[in-house]
């Protein structure tokens, strides 16, 4: 197996020295002052015991999911048009099959290995490796793995290294792997190589879709009391991509330092959401506002101004919803009297000849109304079953 993981890694290298380099590619649409890029590779093996584990591979670039794996068929899934890049399909097909060997391999040699470093079943490993774009150049790479779901080891300086308060299991671990010379040599290779090619062009390809400004929508609540004579008030900030934001809450142009920030969560349709909260005493919210810098909004921050305790928006809701409800019992005390109204005219059509409860006749001319206007409904009907007969054939 190590032979053909050689063969293919040495086809892989031979292929990508012709590529472009990432500095030729002029990719600084990213500002220097910006988060790097990370793209990364995420691969989870959890076992159930010696003869049964199941893998899980990933791709991701930022927040953007690029790459599956399907482990049934061992290929990989490009989930963006431009997932290839700019590698060539010998290159894609080249990695492909080094996948294939690891995602075989590496669940093997676990299990055989299993009983000498003590782990016990079940266990799952964690692992990501890849490398960050910032300020127009790969600024870093990296390889971590964890186990159980803590730091376990690293591939640093071109050697496997424990991590910090991982014990002799992680170093035993380790010592085993740094045997292997060749080993070493592809990761690196992969590592400081082929993943900021790969990276380089992933960018190049998917500038439009990667570039995009979405701006957000902005608006203020009030969240549960946090104690007596206290408010809570909330600011609401969605739909903005890229994920980068700053919200404030803010007195004039001053930041009010008990500003709390929630996690920013996603969206169904790719874009983020993010609550800013911020607990004061009742007497004190006059003047506050919500402050919301976004690179969409090109300078122009959102600014959102806490009214009376209630944002604008809230106030022109709770409104339109005050005056539907005046509006539904002006039609329910209009509708009721003219049910009333029928009434009486049914029974005088049933029987015109005797007076009715408040002992009045009913008027003749009122019957014959009630009878023009049934005859008038009745034609109505016809007329439109007619129209919908005649747009049928």
């Amino acid at each position: 197996m190590l032979l053909l993981i050689l063969l293919l890694f040495k086809g892989l290298v031979c292929h990508g020295e012709s590529a472009v380099a990432p500095q030729a590619l002029g990719l600084h649409h990213r500002a220097a002052a910006e988060e790097p890029l990370i793209f990364r590779v995420l691969h989870i093996a959890s076992f159930k015991n010696n003869s049964w584990v199941q893998s899980q591979g990933s791709a991701w670039l930022g927040e953007l999911q690029t790459h599956g794996w399907n482990g049934t068929i061992g290929t990989i899934q490009f989930l963006r048009p431009w997932s290839q890049g700019n590698f060539s399909k010998e290159e894609m097909k080249n990695l492909q099959a080094l996948l294939q060997l690891y995602f075989h391999g590496f669940p093997m040699e676990v299990q055989t290995f299993a009983h000498q470093f003590q782990l016990e079943y079940p266990f799952e490993f964690q692992m990501s490796a890849g490398c960050s774009w910032h300020g127009g150049q790969v600024s870093e790479n990296f390889l971590k793995a964890a186990y159980q779901g803590s730091d376990f080891l690293s591939f640093q300086g071109g050697s496997w290294k424990p991590s910090p308060g991982a014990g002799s299991r992680a170093q035993n671990v380790c010592q085993m792997l740094n045997r292997y010379r060749d080993i070493k040599e592809i990761v690196q290779h992969l590592l400081s190589n082929t993943c900021p090619r790969f990276l380089a062009g992933l960018i190049a390809a998917g500038k439009s879709e990667l570039e995009q400004q979405v701006k957000p929508e902005a608006w203020l609540s009030r969240g549960p009391s946090p104690g007596p004579g206290h408010l809570q008030l909330l600011c609401h900030v969605s739909g903005f991509h890229p994920k980068p934001v700053w919200v404030m809450w803010m007195k004039g142009e001053q930041e009010q330092k008990g500003t709390k920030r929630g996690d920013i969560l996603p969206n169904a349709d790719e874009t983020w959401y993010l609550q800013a909260s911020l607990d004061v005493a009742a007497g004190e919210a006059a003047g506050l506002s919500c402050r919301v810098k976004h690179s969409s909004l090109g300078g122009h921050d959102i600014i959102i101004h806490w009214a009376g305790g209630f944002s604008v928006l809230l106030t022109l809701m709770y409104l339109s919803v005050i005056v539907t409800l005046v509006v539904l019992v002006v039609l329910g005390s209009w509708c009721k009297k003219q049910c009333s109204n029928r009434n009486v005219l049914s029974s005088c059509i049933s029987n015109p000849a005797f007076p009715s409860k408040n002992n009045t006749r009913c008027p003749r001319s009122s019957v014959h109304q009630l009878s023009l206007s049934q005859e008038s409904r009745v034609k109505t009907r016809i007329l439109k079953w007619k129209r919908s007969l005649n747009h049928f054939w």
